[in-house]
């Protein structure tokens, strides 16, 4: 029997934020990560979990304003953490106010956001998280080397599995020069891989009718395709193009557009596009698009342009009114399709869905038969791709070193191009040198693989 998902109260924080226009851009990057992380934000001091006050310290007088800050937002609210440049000077904001929860410096956005996931933990869960969480007791902070860019927010569909137009409204982009300035500033403090998301990545700039803004002396219109081509034009400080990866990427026929900046080398070859399922008669009761023959028409023309592309898609099974030939028919697309990695989902009501009213529920038993099916399906079509990789080499990007074993052997843990962090595969490299670091990104030789994961050695050793 079906039971209804009710939805934790969303956390909220509320931000005060004094000083120059950069404290403000930190103040703005700050809260962009902690609305991909789930976050609300609340006008008030009354509705925030937490609040967090961005100082200046830059004079006196600067920080007598600083300090009567802290000591509202401690009056009023209680649950206060500190950043920004007088967080410099932990010590004299201590003995004015030590009931503060934490304290960091300026342009310290990791910090920031870890005090925030330890004081007032995300609560949203992965109906309408952007960003993948191991579970609500381990979250996991994002590494230095990669960083989510949010682009908008809300989201313009009725999909009657979904409610996140409830939660977060209808779509509203952030301006273009906005997001290429965060990106900018994101490269050139150690960010490696840009991972672009939104609840509509295709439809960005729809709302303000794709209105161009100014950047780098040219005007760049708020659009997936040119966000996407001036994204490809960032360096890092050594001069190497950084990995931008597209997520949530509605299979709209702009999209096609975008292929050939993979293949130029300006993107990442990945699209994170949510399918949701493939038969015509559950994605009308999905409310979804149901042109499943065209899409795979195009992922056909997307791999002639770019043959390394990686399609990553998710489904749900067990959806109100699915039927036996309704799945055979996914599984069958699915054949088809080839796609590269594929998450799937029993469906689940969740409080407010417009699911929850539809006739004809699925089983419990025959959910969970469908889903061992799919999986079983999508691993066989998984391991035959990555067996073909073995004997070539890709470029993979670091994200952990382990410790030296007994003989003195290190290993180390990446992600080639075609895998997102969280909720793709790994490729597992043995013997690294101890000068590894994560973030970096060496053409590895691939030398075995299994269902999901691949195995390797840095090239040349």
């Amino acid at each position: 029997m079906n039971t209804t998902t009710t939805l934790p109260d969303q956390k909220k924080v509320g931000m005060v934020s004094l000083g120059c226009p950069k404290a403000l851009v930190d103040s703005e990057r700050i809260l962009t990560r902690l609305r991909a992380d789930g976050y609300a934000m609340s006008a008030d001091y009354a509705g925030a979990d937490v609040v967090l006050v961005n100082t200046c310290g830059f004079l006196d007088s600067a920080k007598e304003e600083s300090l009567a800050a802290i000591g509202e937002a401690i009056a009023e609210n209680g649950r206060v953490i500190v950043t920004g440049c007088m967080g410099e000077e932990a010590d004299a904001i201590r003995a004015a106010y030590p009931q503060v929860l934490a304290i960091t410096g300026a342009h310290q956005y990791e910090q920031v956001v870890e005090a925030v996931h330890t004081h007032a933990p995300p609560s949203q869960g992965p109906f309408v998280d952007l960003i993948p969480q191991p579970s609500e007791a381990d979250i996991k902070l994002t590494p230095r080397h990669y960083s989510y860019l949010k682009i908008s927010e809300g989201c313009n569909h009725s999909c009657a599995f979904c409610i996140i137009p409830q939660l977060r409204g209808k779509l509203a982009s952030r301006r273009v020069d906005a997001v290429l300035r965060e990106a900018e500033k994101l490269v050139e403090a150690g960010t490696r891989e840009l991972l672009v998301i939104s609840q509509d990545t295709s439809a960005y700039g729809v709302d303000t009718r794709h209105e161009p803004r100014l950047w780098k002396d040219r005007e760049v219109r708020a659009h997936m395709t040119d966000l996407a081509r001036e994204l490809g034009q960032l360096r890092t400080p050594e001069g190497t193009p950084p990995w931008v990866r597209l997520h949530y990427v509605y299979p709209y026929p702009h999209v096609d557009a975008v292929i050939p900046l993979m293949a130029e080398g300006l993107l990442t070859p990945y699209l994170d596009i949510p399918f949701q399922h493939a038969s015509p008669a559950v994605l009308r009761l999905m409310r979804r698009p149901a042109n499943e023959a065209k899409v795979l028409e195009r992922l056909k023309n997307w791999r002639e342009i770019c043959p390394e592309i990686a399609i990553r898609s998710s489904f749900v099974v067990g959806f109100p009114g699915e039927t036996e030939t309704d799945f055979q028919y996914l599984l069958e697309w699915l054949e088809e399709a080839q796609l590269d990695r594929v998450g799937a989902f029993r469906f689940e009501p969740v409080e407010g869905a417009a699911a929850n009213a539809l006739p004809d529920p699925v089983a419990e038993d025959v959910k969970e038969e469908r889903y061992a099916r799919l999986m079983e399906v999508t691993e066989r079509i998984s391991a035959a791709k990555l067996a073909a990789k073995v004997g070539s080499t890709m470029p993979v990007i670091i994200d952990e070193v382990g410790e030296p074993d007994e003989d003195g052997d290190i290993g180390a843990t990446g992600r080639s191009q075609a895998d997102a962090p969280e909720i793709d595969g790994q490729v597992f490299l043995r013997n690294v040198s101890p000068a590894v670091v994560p973030g970096q990104i060496f053409q590895v030789l691939i030398e075995d693989a299994d269902a999901h994961d691949l195995y390797g050695v840095i090239a040349g050793k």
